[in-house]
């Protein structure tokens, strides 16, 4: 229990569990996203917990084909992709505790086993596992997030998967055992499900989710509010149809229909009184005027007003799957409001830059450099492995030697690097050592701190310190003139400390280092209206009213705008 005040909104600590059911993908991480920006709205310091049911022990070591990105944290947390969601919509920094994994929870109890704090007990998923968990978020919780050191006042948890899964019984136990730990006055339930539309006359159908309803009941846990996904907004019909066969008050049958752009959700669940719904069941009083609300309209009023366009070119090598790039994405798309465009990505597979492909594929060839040549910026993010790094470089030299705008991310400043030491500096077969092991120049290495052995969490991974080493450059007038950076990182190459003196010699500027002076981390151009990269990521600091700067001035070259 917290000890309350008059100015507290709370008397004790308040929970919204976010559950999905019948498939997975509805939207259950923006739901919890949106939902926090209402308790933030109304007064409340909120954090957020991810559950996520695979035995992975984090996201580290997944392919982003079946995953999507590796969102890092700032304590080097790698984790999945929905943290990235709540950060950029509460304007939090989480650390990698509030990501919760099987494979986390089992590790913990296996090493209390094996210390002997169980004096000897039977170890068993009941009560061992499901305390484990229960002690987690309850640890988690009240780990402040928001920067100014205070406890939260509110958890929103996020079980991922759908109800039903196997893997996902232990946590739904542990959750059903919760409200009873916490006391059902301060625990509230929302059950995400979708209602298809069927046959001629596009008739809204209540069965599916009927059923995940009756199954999560079933396990003991009783949704409070039901968000139902839908293309359209939800007939009074079906709305009643679900309570009554939900066993949920119909003000608690909430729509989540599609809307024109993601932060129009926080206030689509606001006009159906799900702020009402929460304050009553959770026991807090709605302020009368909610600043915040108003910040959210405007920023989608603004989204939905832009009318002119501009055109950045992705050039990486997941873009079949957009959710590997979505903090990028994000970056960008926060950056295009701030300069009043509209944001139109083209995806361009890096392989098929490649002259290679000229050959072997001429119209897939043709149609990536038709794509390159038309775009008002180019950016290449991060990523691993050899397939499709020759594409990345030729459009780090498309970029360069035609003035276009340029932001490499990571592997992009390390490609732009192999670039530049290969067509400036003349160094034939110039490579990083991840790509050619026996490269005849060696323009990346290996960080040699780094394990060759184990690939989870091994990376330079998390915020580091970055000094500016120039007085002015364009991208330490996007930091507004600051000493130092503190960005997010996640690599194992770096460009060749031997090489630095060189490169910078032909134009080519290091500005930003690590605090020992030896490790690049900002790179510049000269004479470029904008060619920088970045070793760091700064895509997992942006937010939709605060832009990533390195993100900023590629859109700000790329619509003309002087740095």
């Amino acid at each position: 229990m917290r000890g309350s005040t008059a100015s507290d909104p709370v008397d004790c600590m308040k929970y919204v569990v976010v559950t999905g059911g019948v498939l997975s993908g509805l939207g259950k991480g923006v739901t919890a996203s949106s939902i926090g920006v209402l308790l933030k709205s109304a007064g409340l310091r909120v954090t957020s917990v991810k559950i996520d049911p695979y035995l992975n022990v984090d996201a580290g070591t997944m392919s982003p084909f079946e995953h999507g990105e590796v969102f890092v944290l700032d304590d080097g947390g790698e984790v999945d992709l929905d943290l990235g969601n709540y950060e950029r919509f509460l304007d939090i920094a989480l650390t990698r505790d509030n990501n919760i994994t099987t494979g986390k929870v089992y590790d913990n109890v296996i090493q209390k086993e094996r210390k002997g704090d169980y004096l000897g007990k039977t170890v068993q998923v009941i009560p061992h596992i499901t305390n484990e968990i229960q002690d987690w978020i309850e640890r988690v919780a009240h780990t402040p997030s928001d920067g100014n050191g205070k406890e939260p006042d509110a958890c929103v948890i996020e079980l991922g998967g759908t109800v039903g899964d196997i893997e996902s019984a232990p946590f739904v136990e542990a959750l059903r055992q919760f409200q009873f730990r916490v006391g059902s006055e301060n625990i509230c339930f929302v059950h995400v499900s979708l209602v298809p539309v069927m046959g001629p006359v596009g008739e809204q159908k209540t069965k599916p989710t009927q059923h995940t309803v009756k199954e999560l009941r079933g396990l003991g846990i009783i949704p409070d509010i039901l968000v139902c996904r839908s293309a359209n907004p939800l007939e009074d019909e079906t709305r009643v149809k679900l309570a009554a066969f939900c066993h949920v008050s119909e003000n608690a049958v909430v729509s989540a229909h599609d809307v024109s752009n993601i932060y129009r959700v926080p206030m689509m669940l606001e006009d159906q009184g799900v702020s009402e719904v929460l304050s009553d069941g959770l026991g807090f009083k709605l302020p009368g005027k909610r600043p915040l609300l108003e910040e959210w309209k405007a920023m989608a009023d603004r989204v939905d007003g832009v009318e002119k366009e501009v055109r950045i070119a992705m050039v990486g090598k997941y873009t079949g799957l957009s959710d590997s790039y979505l903090s990028v994405i994000k970056a960008l798309q926060h950056s295009s409001y701030a300069v009043n465009h509209k944001l139109e990505i083209d995806w361009i597979e890096s392989a098929n830059l490649d002259d290679e492909y000229a050959e072997s594929d001429p119209e897939a060839h043709a149609e990536a450099w038709a794509l390159l040549k038309g775009v008002d910026g180019i950016l290449v993010p991060g990523g691993f492995g050899r397939r499709g790094i020759e594409g990345k470089i030729k459009a780090a030299e498309y970029a360069r030697t035609n003035n276009i705008p340029y932001l490499g991310v990571c592997l992009g400043l390390q490609v732009a690097t192999i670039e530049f030491c290969r067509n400036v500096l003349g160094m034939e077969g110039a490579n990083s050592t991840e790509f050619d092991e026996y490269t005849p120049h060696p323009a990346v290495v290996f960080m040699p701190e780094i394990s060759k052995t184990h690939m989870g969490g091994t990376m330079r991974l998390g915020t580091k310190p970055t000094p500016f080493l120039v007085e002015d450059c364009k991208i330490r007038r996007l930091y507004h003139g600051a000493e130092h950076v503190d960005e997010r990182h996640r690599h194992r190459y770096e460009v060749n400390p031997e090489l630095i003196e060189q490169i910078e010699g032909a134009g080519l500027k290091y500005v930003g280092k690590d605090e020992t002076g030896q490790r690049c981390e900002i790179m510049e151009l000269d004479d470029h209206p904008y060619f920088v990269g970045t070793q760091y990521h700064p895509e997992f600091k942006s937010r939709p009213n605060r832009p990533s700067p390195p993100f900023l001035g590629l859109l700000m070259a790329a619509t003309g705008q002087e740095i």
